[in-house]
């Protein structure tokens, strides 16, 4: 059997703990920031009009990302504009394009969801056991570079030695490919390698499949059926605190500390 070498982290209701309140608030400063630079450029929609168009963004984008791949940023915020108006995007100058983008990217820093409070010490117990650490994270409506200074602010950032935005790779979970091309910036084979994550598709399901082994954090999502091998996970824990000793009992190595 191969030695661990390497984990990979989820991120989302993995490392930070995200609430449907923090969801809503986010959405309706992108709402709210992209009225405002439309109508400084002289184009006026009512709020529920632009709310409709990013509803659209929304569906649209996930079903790419259903698909395992994803769209970049930019893209991303393009496809809104055009979907509050056709070819919209392309009539604004790049100043109000780039505005609408700003306030898109930064509604995730004015109401970041928390990082869970036992993130820092999960991944301290992992270095300490001298195992290669990665994230790879499905963005959603929040770009990779966002993220970035999210975990640099936060100390988590420097824990990492390869992180993997679906909006940077264009590619998302449960893609094998955004798995393998993470390993191969690790310098880790699947056999070598223990993923973490809540989803039972995109962090069990398809970890599994590219041969990695995996932690499933529960309380956020369920097996729809218990008896699915393929959906068995190596190691099921009820929360973030207790992965290391759970990696620790997968790899043979003692529990740091």
């Amino acid at each position: 059997m191969a030695e661990i070498t390497t984990v990979t982290f989820d991120l989302w209701q993995t490392l930070l703990v995200d609430g449907l309140d923090l969801g809503q608030a986010r959405a309706l400063a992108r709402l709210e920031g992209a009225q405002s630079s439309l109508a400084n450029f002289g184009e006026d929609y009512d709020l529920e009009h632009i709310r409709a168009a990013y509803q659209s963004c929304f569906q649209q984008c996930r079903e790419v990302r259903d698909g395992g791949l994803d769209v970049d940023f930019r893209e991303q915020v393009s496809i809104f504009v055009d979907n509050i108006s056709p070819c919209l995007s392309v009539r604004l100058d790049r100043e109000t394009m780039d505005e609408i983008a700003h306030s898109y990217a930064d509604s995730f820093l004015v109401h970041p969801p928390p990082a869970h409070t036992d993130a820092l010490t999960v991944l301290q117990g992992v270095k300490d056991m001298d195992l290669r650490m990665g994230l790879i994270s499905n963005t959603g409506m929040t770009p990779g570079f966002t993220f970035r200074s999210y975990m640099e602010e936060r100390g988590l950032l420097s824990y990492f030695h390869t992180l993997t935005f679906s909006d940077e790779v264009k590619l998302s979970k449960p893609s094998s490919e955004i798995f393998m091309m993470t390993l191969r910036s690790l310098g880790a084979t699947p056999e070598q390698t223990i993923h973490v994550g809540d989803h039972v598709l995109n962090d069990v399901v398809a970890a599994k499949r590219c041969g990695l082994k995996t932690v499933w954090i529960t309380g956020f999502y369920e097996r729809e059926d218990p008896n699915d091998p393929e959906s068995e996970p190596d190691a099921t824990v009820s929360g973030l605190g207790e992965v290391v000793a759970a990696i620790a009992k997968l790899t043979g190595r003692a529990v740091p500390g």
